[in-house]
């Protein structure tokens, strides 16, 4: 999809890193030779792993497995085309109990060099399965926009703010994922000894750094839209209305649009006041939610946890919600806490 890049492990290549020491006494420089060859060797141990799950799923003809193997396959390197990401995510949307969570994830099925992103057949599914969600006219709107359909896009824009919900359908990519990691246990040589969490924090390292690396489309052009046409009042009535919709959205960053929607556009000082309150709440909640994915990696009962509560579906929002609530961590934050400062 323009504008999206995914990692070859997303999140596990980042959980691999490994901090070199500088070069020095011969004895460190060993460790560190040592060091790098068995993060070099783990990586391409998941990368196998990552294979063989793609192979196990692929012959389902159901759509959540073939969803979950398409989103495994889809950053792996020279994939059979038979496991590939684009035959898969195909079976999958031709599959009888297919939503729109799959032509969602169909959308990056797309050659973005020949600028024919995002995928043209699967957003127009899109926009039949689900008209009543934000998020599908915040996608047309992206691509109106990228084609001078200016117009359009404005007519988008009151399809967005009339719409039901915002669902970028994160939470079913990542309950696909979370059931896929299981279909066959990690061989030993994915596992990290310095992480407690053995079987468990590879599963969750996978499921959840593949999860994070979706593309997110349309928040981007909304946001640039809304600001070029601030004072154009059935503009800004529609973007604040928006808001509204995407403050309950499925996402962390929709939320945050909308508030930020709420806070710039909004006469009232009383709400803008409000919003940004409501963001320094969500950012608590993120950044909480951040450091306990983290500590996932050490606490095996944590990473359980944490894939049980993707395997039950819900949304991004909803998760981190559940997640802070059981490890006990305030929704809220206290009273004196700020967001850091931007670096």
């Amino acid at each position: 999809m323009r504008g999206s890049r995914i990692p070859a492990l997303g999140l596990a290549c980042a959980l691999l890193a490994v901090a070199l020491p500088a070069a020095g006494a011969p004895k460190r420089h060993a460790a560190a030779k040592k060091q790098a060859a068995a993060a070099e060797a783990r990586t391409k141990a998941l990368l196998g792993f990552q294979r063989d799950l793609v192979s196990v799923l692929a012959p389902r003809a159901d759509a959540l497995p073939l969803l979950g193997a398409a989103l495994l396959a889809r950053p792996l390197p020279d994939q059979p085309k038979v496991n590939s990401y684009p035959t898969l995510i195909a079976r999958a949307a031709q599959a009888a109990d297919a939503g729109p969570a799959v032509s969602w994830a169909q959308l990056p099925d797309c050659d973005d060099k020949a600028d024919a992103c995002p995928n043209a057949h699967a957003l127009e599914r899109l926009l039949q399965q689900a008209p009543d969600n934000a998020a599908a006219w915040m996608l047309k709107l992206g691509q109106d926009l990228h084609d001078m359909h200016k117009q359009d896009a404005r007519e988008d824009l009151s399809r967005a703010a009339a719409a039901r919900l915002y669902d970028d359908y994160g939470g079913t990519s990542l309950k696909a994922l979370a059931y896929a990691v299981a279909a066959l246990p990690p061989p030993p040589a994915t596992l990290d000894p310095a992480a407690p969490a053995g079987a468990a924090g590879v599963q969750v390292a996978i499921a959840f750094g593949l999860a994070a690396a979706q593309p997110q489309p349309g928040l981007r052009a909304v946001a640039g839209l809304c600001k070029d046409n601030a004072d154009d009042a059935g503009f800004k009535a529609d973007c604040l209305k928006l808001g509204k919709v995407l403050e309950w959205g499925s996402s962390p960053l929709a939320r945050s649009l909308g508030l930020h929607l709420r806070e710039t556009l909004d006469p009232d000082p009383a709400r803008q006041q409000d919003a940004r309150e409501a963001r320094r709440v969500l950012v608590w909640q993120v950044q909480n939610f951040a450091q306990l994915a983290a500590r996932a990696q050490g606490d095996k009962a944590l990473a359980q946890h944490l894939l049980a509560l993707a395997r039950n579906g819900g949304t991004q929002m909803s998760l981190v919600l559940a997640a802070l609530r059981g490890a006990g961590i305030p929704t809220d934050p206290p009273a004196d806490w700020q967001p850091p400062a931007p670096e």
